[in-house]
């Protein structure tokens, strides 16, 4: 059963976590970056769809409600959610909720976070895949970049992406919409020190590739087969040292003298699109 409250009615019970919307707060940037707060149609359907989130309450506008209501109770018995609150807010509300200028299409989800990955849960489950792949970012930053390699990573089948745990953004509603959906799919791992998870790796019989502009063989050329561990650097910097020499191979995607270099996750799209190939 889905229920439908009016905003104005809070629905508060003893022991009950409370939501985000049972204290708005000011407006504005002290009421935004909220890791339980997912927005974006693909972002919101794919974590419904989803049986291992937690679901608190979906937030739509009046109008996306019309349109979208099929789309929604299909992706609620996916995930077998059910007597799952829906309030219809005008846009402003839903905005007042969400990081300044998130696009959020009318549509927003209250939710738990997911179940925190470690490097050993995906060598477990990977074990049996002889073509199992994952990327490792070093140093990457960018929240968006980072989203748009996960969607890229769901794309073509990847297992997990890692990034180092050190100034590395949270995994909030920003990431969410970012990745489209693939977060629900795909692990994103924190780590401590990626050399280390990069020697667990290849105890587990994988491959780490690192992506270097400096390389003499380019992708194609290697032929990528097998467990492959897909290692980029961050935009300018590249790989750090280390990194660099704990890769089993370096490759470079061929660019013209145009451009210094590709975007991360345009680099990230074209090594997982080129492994899967092989």
């Amino acid at each position: 059963m889905i229920k439908y409250k009016k905003f104005h009615q809070k629905a508060r019970s003893r022991g009950k976590k409370k939501s985000v919307l049972d204290n708005e707060g000011p407006k504005g940037p002290a009421s935004a970056n909220r890791p339980n707060l997912l927005y974006g149609k693909h972002a919101v359907l794919s974590a419904l769809a989803n049986p291992q989130r937690q679901i608190r309450r979906l937030m739509l506008t009046l109008e996306l409600n019309e349109g979208l209501f099929g789309q929604v109770k299909q992706a609620l018995n996916t995930g077998g959610h059910s007597n799952i609150e829906i309030l219809n807010l005008d846009r402003r509300k839903i905005e007042n909720l969400l990081p300044p200028g998130a696009v959020h299409q009318g549509i927003a989800l209250e939710a738990d976070a997911l179940k925190k990955y470690h490097l050993e849960d995906i060598i477990n489950q990977t074990s049996g895949d002889a073509k199992a792949t994952i990327v490792i970012l070093d140093q990457a930053t960018d929240t968006q970049n980072i989203g748009a390699i996960l969607r890229s990573t769901a794309a073509f089948g990847g297992a997990a992406v890692i990034i180092q745990d050190r100034n590395s953004p949270d995994f909030n509603g920003t990431m969410a919409k970012a990745a489209s959906g693939a977060l629900e799919h795909v692990a994103l791992i924190r780590t401590t020190n990626l050399v280390r998870a990069m020697d667990k790796l290849k105890t587990a019989e994988y491959w780490c590739v690192g992506l270097d502009g400096q390389a003499t063989k380019t992708l194609a050329e290697a032929k990528l087969s097998g467990r492959v561990v897909l290692v980029l650097g961050a935009e300018g910097v590249g790989l750090r040292r280390l990194i660099r020499e704990n890769c089993d191979l370096l490759v470079k995607v061929p660019v013209s003298s145009a451009v210094e270099s590709l975007n991360l996750s345009n680099a990230a799209a074209i090594a997982l699109y080129e492994k899967t190939r092989n």
